[in-house]
């Protein structure tokens, strides 16, 4: 990707978190958050990926109604000579990273009386010298 690219969907994605705070819309509310933006090499479209924790597809379906209004905006802000279209895709990292985080920390729990030091800590000699 040309650093060009990568300027306008750092500049999309930033641009597009502060209108999406602005959005009187009730199924945007919430945390939502603009995890990244992906323009096409012509400019044509953007994918934006949107991370929402609460109702999922209704904030993408009220970005979607909202469009229009943040596709505009984006050419004020933005300068560009033509404003891609854009596309809200659901972005499931974040919500998948938090159920990973959730699993690490039950198998990290001790089970059945296990001690919670791991192997040679605390238990065996600490070097060679016999200390």
């Amino acid at each position: 990707m040309s650093n060009r690219l990568e300027q306008i969907d750092m500049e999309i994605r930033r641009e597009l978190s502060r209108l999406i705070a602005l959005l009187k819309d009730p199924r945007v509310q919430g945390v939502v958050s603009v995890s990244r933006a992906e323009t096409a090499r012509d400019l044509s479209a953007c994918r934006v990926y949107i991370s929402a924790l609460e109702r999922p597809a209704e904030v993408i379906a009220g970005l979607k109604s909202a469009s229009g209004f943040l596709r505009r905006e984006l050419g004020r802000a933005l300068s560009l000579r033509h404003v891609p279209e854009l596309v809200f895709v659901r972005d499931e990292s974040i919500r998948e990273g938090a159920h990973i985080l959730k699993l690490l920390e039950t198998d990290a729990k001790p089970k059945d009386g296990a001690e919670t030091a791991g192997p040679g800590i605390g238990h065996e000699k600490d070097d060679d010298c016999g200390h």
